[in-house]
């Protein structure tokens, strides 16, 4: 089994006894989890792993890190949409299409909210990003994805979306290929330009390709 794969499992069993652990004692917003060095106990795993998996937790809004407090169930009625996404990325038995599927629509809609506004769509990273794809015909595939959803400007979006993304397949975190200059150079033109429909055209084009030949 490769590391990736292993430190994956491991963030999960960490998940599922924090769930677990929270509804068997009763444990309620506000309320203080078991310290780092107890969980790694009970969970006979390292330390670095229990942090690493309750930073993800955090960046979720599901726990709260109090300095010199420890770190405290979040109070998380107000970000329900985060909440229910979390459940759903945390279950081993779930499909990780469903994640990919979930992923694209954050992505689409980035592109909608980017063609509907001149000054995001006048951003020069879309001008930057065209040119690399013209000289070099490589980006890192997830790089403009995440462009997409930084540019339009809802920070709740982007915290789903880099869990989602964290789950993403190997070729999306790898360099474009020639084959989809074209395809990209047409989105990146398209969201310039503001034309809603070509733009989502295009990435759906580009994501068929990816499905069809890589993923």
């Amino acid at each position: 089994m490769d590391t990736k794969t292993e430190n994956k499992k491991v963030f999960l069993k960490i998940v599922k006894h924090l769930r677990e652990l929270i509804k068997s004692e009763g444990i309620q917003p506000g309320d203080k989890l078991p310290s780092e060095r107890v969980l790694s106990e009970r969970l006979n795993v390292g330390r670095s792993s229990v942090r690493e998996a309750l930073r993800s937790l955090e960046l979720l809004g599901l726990i709260e890190t109090r300095h010199g407090g420890g770190t405290f169930l979040a109070v998380v009625q107000s970000h329900q949409l985060v909440e229910i996404l979390a459940s759903f990325i945390l279950q081993e038995n779930k499909s990780i299409e469903d994640v990919h599927t979930t992923r694209r629509m954050h992505e689409k809609e980035a592109i909608r909210v980017i063609c509907s506004d001149r000054s995001l769509r006048n951003l020069p990273v879309w001008e930057s990003l065209f040119m690399k794809l013209e000289v070099d015909n490589d980006v890192i595939r997830n790089d403009i994805l995440k462009e997409l959803i930084i540019a339009s400007g809802n920070r709740l979006a982007l915290k789903i979306w880099l869990q989602l993304a964290a789950y993403s397949t190997k070729p999306l975190k790898q360099p474009t290929t020639v084959d989809e200059k074209l395809k990209l150079q047409m989105l990146l033109k398209s969201l310039q330009l503001g034309y809603e429909k070509e733009a989502l055209e295009a990435y759906e084009d580009w994501m068929n390709y990816l499905r069809n030949s890589i993923l």
